[in-house]
Formats: structure tokens, sequence, C-alpha cells
């Protein structure tokens, strides 16, 4: 059987053709599958800028107005060393009450009282809010880190002599702040004759005390207001383990988190009601709903996760996790294990304090002490991203509008210590 030449020359570019159309398209569509991609630490959502391989930049648009690092900062002070002069043989007893917001002020007053007298500190107990409920400093606070701070600027002893610890002993009233006038005529006269005393001190909760710096040496407030109180091993893994889970749910964000201080409670309190009703008509005190339109305004995507300081869950609540559905409160993150052991009320403002020091942003719901001792805190972990919502003459819908008094204007006590 004759072969047609004509007929194999076109079968052959036939096949050629669909060679040549195969290997351009495993070319422009195949190859670049099995290329190296460039490292990152989470798959990539939405406007992503790369800086340096797994170094992402949120875009702000979409997913909020994020700081894409905290700020590094270090105490300022000289950590002025007790030189253990003849101290003496006095003795200054003290508690640590109303919750963790007022402990650190707490002790840099009886830090003061105790280094003027001379005399020694005694380990506090600290005490809830009912009568009778007391504990022992350990189960909440880290004794060591107290200890080893403050014994670089006075003498701390965990136990008293026994004989001491029975004495009725007088107590003293002192307020927060208190100056070397007041102990030189209210307290010195009373320790010279007593030489053992209690001192409690009271706040006066109709002006700010984290603007001002008291006329003694700074560096010792610094020391004792924000080095010397840090929580228990087990408690501070609890808030670790929490804080781990809430980035854990923040993917989208780049593991990044907003820590709400919001009690529905505190929306009934006579200060709410108060600072809404003055002749300005302008709001203080945002509920669930709000802070969510609060959030969505300045930028915030409804994927990020939001912890509220609220014990367990109330219905106003749900408003604000419509818009935003990640929104967990304590009970939420908890491990089940671990909400027996630290059921009480103290244990958990110090969870919901530690948390919202560390959430990459804080936003408060209202004006209060709890406020601005996070903030004390946050600056000195470099986390200044702090917005407060508020009612302004000017619509604005910039994040950078609403950053805290605190932090914009360096107002805070805490900038004189961090540096």
């Amino acid at each position: 059987m004759a072969v047609d030449l004509r007929q194999v020359m076109a079968a052959f570019l036939t096949f050629s053709m669909f060679a040549m159309l195969g290997n351009m398209i495993k070319r422009d569509h195949i190859d670049p599958l099995w290329e190296p991609q460039p490292e990152t630490t989470m798959v990539q959502y939405g406007m992503l800028k790369n800086s340096k391989p797994g170094m992402h930049k949120l875009s702000e648009a979409n997913y909020g107005p994020w700081k894409e690092h905290d700020e590094i900062v270090k105490p300022c002070s000289k950590k002025p060393l007790f030189k253990g002069k003849e101290q003496s043989n006095g003795y200054i007893f003290f508690s640590l009450t109303h919750g963790p917001e007022y402990h650190a002020s707490q002790v840099e007053n009886a830090v003061a009282v105790a280094r003027y007298l001379g005399a020694t500190l005694v380990l506090p107990d600290v005490r809830g809010a009912k009568l009778g409920d007391k504990r022992n400093f350990e189960e909440l606070y880290d004794v060591e880190k107290f200890t080893k701070t403050l014994n670089r600027i006075i003498r701390v002893e965990k136990t008293p002599p026994q004989e001491i610890s029975k004495e009725r002993l007088p107590i003293i009233k002192v307020p927060y702040m208190v100056s070397e006038e007041y102990m030189a005529s209210k307290i010195k006269p009373i320790f010279k004759n007593q030489r053992n005393l209690k001192i409690v001190t009271y706040f006066n909760n109709n002006s700010s005390t984290y603007d001002k710096i008291i006329n003694r040496e700074s560096d010792y407030q610094c020391l004792a207001t924000y080095e010397s109180l840090k929580p228990q091993k087990e408690l501070q893994e609890l808030i670790d383990s929490m804080v781990g889970t809430l980035r854990s749910m923040s993917k989208k964000t780049n593991g990044r988190f907003v820590s709400v201080d919001l009690h529905v409670e505190m929306l009934t309190e006579t200060s709410c009601k108060l600072l809404e009703s003055g002749g300005h008509n302008k709001r203080w005190c945002y509920n669930g709903k709000r802070i969510g339109e609060f959030l969505k305004k300045i930028g915030f995507h409804e994927d990020t996760t939001l912890y509220l300081t609220q014990t367990g869950w109330d219905t106003s609540l749900n408003a604000l996790r419509n818009v935003f559905p990640n929104t967990f409160t304590k009970d939420a993150i908890m491990p089940a294990d671990e909400k027996a052991k630290f059921m009480d009320a103290e244990s958990r403002k110090t969870i919901d304090f530690y948390v919202c020091a560390q959430g990459d942003v804080f936003v408060p719901a209202y004006p209060s002490r709890f406020y601005e001792a996070v903030v004390g805190e946050r600056i000195g972990l470099g986390k200044t991203q702090i917005f407060v919502p508020a009612e302004k003459d000017f619509d604005s819908d910039s994040a950078t509008d609403y950053v805290s008094p605190y932090v914009a204007n360096r107002s805070h006590f805490a900038h004189s210590c961090f540096c």
C-alpha cells in the first residue's frame, strides 16, 4: 500500500502544533504552581504589603487601624539601691483593696510612708469587697518579685515578729499621693509613740491622680507602681493561655485583638448618668451597641476578635456581637478546670486587668480608674494603641482623632517612668 507523503506531512505538522500548545499551557499555568512562594506566617488576606519575608502590614482600610509594632520602652529609673542604713524598729502594715486598678497605687503610698519614717514594710494581704473576704498576697501576686523589687529601696519583710502581728495596731487613713508635710504632721508623731502602724490609703474619686507627679523622688514611685506587682505563676500562666487563645482566633488580623473594658452593670451607675446629663450633652458611657458602632466607624473589620471584661454574657451585648461575631468574655475562653480555681472576684479582676494590658488595642467604654491604671501598664509595655469613644464637635472616622489623651498628650504619670 503506497504512503501519501502529503498525509504524513500534515499529520506531523498537526502533532507539532498540539505539542507547542501544550508546552505554552504548561509554562503559563502549571509551572508557576511548582515555583517556591515567598515565606509568610499565615495565609495572606486582603491587601498585604511584604516588607520582609514573613512580615506583613495589614491594610488599614480592610482590617483596622492596627500598629505594625509595639513601641520599645525601658524603665527610665536609675535603679536606686537601698543603702542598708539603720532603720527604726517600726513596721508599716497595709492591705491591697478595691481591685488591681488600686493595688499599685496603694503599694506606692505605703512605700512612701515607710521610706519617710525609716520603717520596715510588711507584705500586705488582699481584701475583697465583702467583710471578712481576706486572702494572702501570694494567692494573687508573685511574692519574690515584690520583695526583690522593693528591697532595692526599702526593707520588706514577709512575716513580722509574731508579737507585733497580734497587736491591735493604730490605723491611720492616708490620702493617695501623700505629701511629706502630711506625713510629718499626721503620721510621724503617732509612729514615734507607737512604732507600728497600719495605713489605709483613700482616694479622691473626683479627680485623676495619674496625670500628676508627687513632689518626691519619682524613681521610687515608678519602681513601686510599675515593677513590684506581677501575677503569681499559676495565674500568669492562665492569663498567657487566654491571650494565646484570643490570638489564635484572630488569624485574619494577624493574631491581633481588641480588649474592651465593658461591664453592663456599670452603665447604670450614677457616675454614667451624671456624665451624660451634664450641660454639654455629650455621651461618656458607651453600651455594647455603641461600642460596636464606634469600632466599625474607625475602621475595624468585622472579623476582629474582641475581649470584654464583662463576667458572663448579657443579652444587651448581642448587638455588639452582631457587628463583631468574634466577641468573647473571660468565661468563654477560660479553661474549665481553671474556672474553679479563679472564681473569686479579685482573681477575675486581675485577669481582666492584665488581658486588657496585653491586648493590641484597648478601648474603655466609660471613664474609670481601671482605664487609667491599664493605660499606665500598657505604656510600660509599649502598647499605646488606646482609643476612647467620644462625641466630638466634628464628625471623624479617623482612629487618630480618638487616641487617649493620656497617650496623645503624654499626660499620664507612666510616661515619666518609661523611656
